[in-house]
């Protein structure tokens, strides 16, 4: 399986468990360190940044796959990487994976957050 399938497929199963609203833990699918100094740390890495956004854009897909009636409009690699460094400037030790849901909550008009 290519990488970006890879990306695509885990993070499509990604917003499928995150939306489908059970009790059980969400199991983020993704790179081994989600964490926002990883992010952090690959500003100065454009392969490993442009990788990270994939990652997130692919999110993005998966919640218009998995809630169809409230879509993410188009949304451009510079906005995804925007809001993900303001979201990890601001909670330093959080994860990206979660910047990532809440970019969702905000782009497709929900405005509701997701729960884990």
């Amino acid at each position: 399986m290519s990488r970006s399938k890879w990306m695509q497929t885990s993070a499509v199963l990604l917003a499928v468990q995150s939306l489908a609203g059970a009790a059980v833990p969400l199991k983020i699918v993704g790179f081994d360190d989600m964490s926002c100094r990883t992010w952090s740390a690959s500003k100065d890495d454009a392969d490993q940044r442009a990788l990270y956004v994939a990652w997130v854009r692919g999110v993005l897909t998966g919640h218009n796959y998995a809630n169809q009636s409230q879509q993410v409009s188009v949304i451009s690699s510079g906005t995804v990487e925007q809001y993900v460094n303001r979201y990890c400037t601001e909670k330093p030790l959080g994860l990206f994976s979660d910047a990532a849901l809440r970019l969702t909550d905000q782009f497709s008009g929900r405005n509701m957050a997701i729960t884990k």
